[in-house]
């Protein structure tokens, strides 16, 4: 496992490591590696850790000495080396346009390809989480093909429903409530990815990798009532 050249911050009583400002599968194994070793150490009054794209954020109850917390956190830094991170493959069923994805036409016309390219095109990889965000179970997938770039929408929507499935510039991601939304929807999946009422809230965490498969209609309609029902239970690979 490469080491990277780490920065570390205090902000109030947590401690901001940031790596390279890159996206990449190397750097978001780094993290996982670090931040696995963090928590498997006796750094006093830790609460939790939080990464993302290319920084891990240690919060603390306390942080009366900040130097020395950094220079703990330096040392545990190279005892992650050769760490294996165990992830799970989630397949997500999405319906994609007929009603459920309002800009598939925009990915498609902006790139030059058909709808079912869109389509085809999107479940043709297997993507990374790298981090959750902006909402709670919001996940964050690297690996879009390049043939779907798409940049955000100039004019956010007001309400983007729960379950839209999106392109935002060189990422996909998964609404998991509805909220405002400003990534070009090519449609909807009928999977929650956030219960506060479940340990954990949400299932997939960073690391895992996600697929999607398309589903029509009726499928998404029958999924949403064996959910409701407790009768649907996604696995992980």
């Amino acid at each position: 496992m490469k080491d990277f050249d780490l920065t570390y911050r205090q902000f109030g009583t947590a401690i901001l490591i940031e790596w390279p400002q890159i996206v990449n599968e190397a750097v978001l194994q780094d993290i996982l590696a670090f931040e696995k070793m963090i928590l498997e150490s006796d750094l006093p009054d830790m609460v939790e850790t939080v990464p993302a794209f290319a920084s891990l954020t240690v919060f603390f109850d306390h942080l009366k000495e900040a130097g020395k917390v950094i220079s703990a956190l330096k040392e545990i830094y190279p005892q992650r080396i050769n760490r294996v991170m165990a992830k799970n493959t989630w397949n997500i069923p999405v319906c994609y346009g007929q009603g459920f994805g309002e800009d598939i036409h925009l990915v498609a016309s902006r790139n030059g390809i058909s709808h079912q390219q869109v389509i085809d095109g999107h479940c043709q990889v297997v993507y990374k989480v790298h981090f959750i965000g902006f909402l709670p179970g919001f996940l964050y997938l690297g690996g879009l093909p390049v043939h779907l770039h798409c940049p955000r929408k100039q004019t956010p929507g007001l309400v983007t429903k729960k379950g839209s499935v999106g392109i935002g510039g060189a990422q996909t991601g998964i609404y998991p409530i509805d909220s405002p939304g400003g990534w070009n929807i090519i449609g909807n999946t009928p999977i929650s990815l956030f219960n506060a009422q479940q340990d954990p809230p949400c299932f997939v965490k960073p690391g895992d990798q996600v697929r999607f498969h398309p589903i029509t209609p009726a499928e998404h309609s029958q999924i949403s009532s064996d959910i409701k029902s407790g009768q649907y239970n996604i696995a992980a690979e």
